[in-house]
C-alpha cells in the first residue's frame, strides 16, 4: 500500500472517528451521565434496568424516538419546520470537525511527514469554529418562526439575542489568548503552551469565556430560549420524534465543541502539565508503545487519551453546573452579557496587549 492510499486511509478513519464519536458515543453517554448525575444530586437512582447501570437506556430512548409518531401541527410552515433541526446539526458537525484532538504524529512511522489529528487541516481553526458555530442560531430562529406558535417564536428570539450577545464576549476573551499565543491555529496555539498554559496569563479571559459558552449552548443557568415554567420548552414545543432528538443531539456535540475549545485554548491541549509536556516525561507521539505478543500502538494514544480527559471534565462541569446553579431572569442574563462580561472583554484585550508590548520593550 503507498503512502496516498494510507493517507486517504487515514483521513477516511478521521471522518469515521468524528462521527463515530460526536454521533455513537458522546450524544448516548453524556444523555446517561446528565441522568445519572442529576439522580446522585437529587439522591435518588437515575437509571438502572435497561442494561448495566441503565447504560442501555440512551439507546431504548434513540428506538423510541425513531419509531414514534411524527406530529406535524397544521399550521406550521412545513418546508421550513423540516429543516431547521437538519440545519442546526449541521453546524454543530462541521465546526467539531476542525478541532485537533491530539499532536502531529508520523504514527510510528507510517508517514514520513507528521500528520495532524483533526478533519480538516485549516491555518485558521480558530476563526472557523467562531464563524461556523455563529451559523447554529439560524436553525433555532427558523424552527421558532416555523412553528407558528407564541411560545416558540418567544423562545427563538430569546435564544438569538443571548447566542448573539454572548458570541461576542466569548470572541473577546479567546483574541487575548490569540495575542499570547501570536497564532490562529489551534495547533500553534496549543504548542504555543508547552511550558506554560494560557490559564495563567489569560485567568480573566477564562472567566469571561465560561459563562459565555453556558449561554450560547443554552444550557442552565443560561437556558431562558427553553424556560419550561415560561415558555413550556420554547421553541421545541411543536417538535416531536427524531426532529425533537435532532435538536438534542446539536446540543450536545456543541457542548462537546466548545469544552474542547476551553481545553485547547486555556489548558494546554494535550500537553501533560503545565509546566511539564510530554516530551519531557519520555512519550515520543511519533514512537510505538510495545504490547505482548509482538503487538504495538502508535504513542499518541497517550496525548489524545488525555485530551480526551480534560474534555470530559469540561462536559461534566455542564452536567454538574445545571443540575445546581438556579436559572438566572432574562433581564439578568442580557445585563451579566452586555454591561459586565462585554466591557471585562474589552478591559482584558487592553490589558493583554500593554503587558505584551511592555514584555517586548523590556
Amino acid at each position: 500500500m503507498n503512502e496516498t492510499m494510507i493517507a486517504w486511509a487515514f483521513f477516511a478513519g478521521k471522518i469515521l472517528l468524528l462521527f463515530g464519536l460526536a454521533f455513537g458515543f458522546i450524544a448516548p453517554i453524556m444523555v446517561w451521565v446528565e441522568r445519572r448525575v442529576c439522580a446522585l444530586i437529587q439522591d435518588r437512582y437515575g437509571p438502572n434496568r435497561v442494561g448495566p447501570l441503565g447504560l442501555l437506556q440512551t439507546l431504548a430512548d434513540g428506538i423510541k424516538l425513531l419509531l414514534k409518531e411524527d406530529l406535524r401541527p397544521n399550521e406550521v410552515r412545513p418546508w421550513f419546520f423540516i429543516l431547521a433541526p437538519i440545519i442546526c446539526v449541521i453546524p454543530a458537525t462541521m465546526a467539531f470537525a476542525v478541532i485537533p484532538f491530539g499532536p502531529p504524529t508520523t504514527l510510528g512511522g507510517l508517514f514520513a511527514e507528521p500528520k495532524r489529528l483533526q478533519i480538516a487541516e485549516l491555518n485558521a481553526g480558530f476563526l472557523y469554529v467562531l464563524a461556523i458555530g455563529s451559523l447554529g442560531v439560524y436553525s433555532i430562529a427558523l424552527a421558532g418562526w416555523a412553528s407558528n406558535n407564541k411560545f416558540s417564536v418567544l423562545g427563538s428570539l430569546r435564544a438569538s439575542a443571548q447566542m448573539i450577545s454572548y458570541e461576542l464576549a466569548a470572541g473577546l476573551a479567546l483574541v487575548s489568548v490569540v495575542l499570547l499565543s501570536g497564532s490562529v491555529d489551534l495547533v500553534k496555539i496549543v504548542e504555543s503552551q508547552t511550558y506554560l498554559w494560557n490559564i495563567f496569563p489569560g485567568f480573566l479571559a477564562f472567566l469571561i469565556f465560561l459563562p459565555a459558552i453556558f449561554a450560547e449552548t443554552n444550557r442552565t443557568p443560561f437556558d431562558l430560549p427553553e424556560a419550561e415554567a415560561e415558555l413550556v420548552v420554547g421553541y421545541h414545543t411543536e417538535y416531536s420524534g427524531m426532529k425533537f432528538g435532532l435538536f438534542f443531539l446539536a446540543e450536545y456535540v456543541n457542548m462537546t465543541t466548545v469544552s474542547a475549545l476551553a481545553v485547547l485554548m486555556f489548558f494546554g491541549g494535550w500537553e501533560f502539565l503545565p509546566f511539564l509536556p510530554w516530551k519531557d516525561v519520555g512519550v515520543d507521539v511519533n514512537g510505538l508503545i510495545p504490547l505482548f505478543g509482538g503487538f504495538s500502538l502508535p504513542a499518541v494514544i497517550i496525548p489524545f487519551s488525555w485530551f480526551a480527559a480534560k474534555v470530559a471534565f469540561f462536559m461534566f462541569l455542564f452536567v454538574w453546573v445545571r443540575w445546581t446553579v438556579p436559572r438566572f431572569r432574562y433581564d439578568q442574563l442580557m445585563s451579566l452579557g452586555w454591561k459586565t462580561l462585554i466591557p471585562l472583554g474589552i478591559f482584558n484585550i487592553i490589558l493583554t496587549t500593554a503587558v505584551i508590548v511592555f514584555h517586548r520593550m523590556s
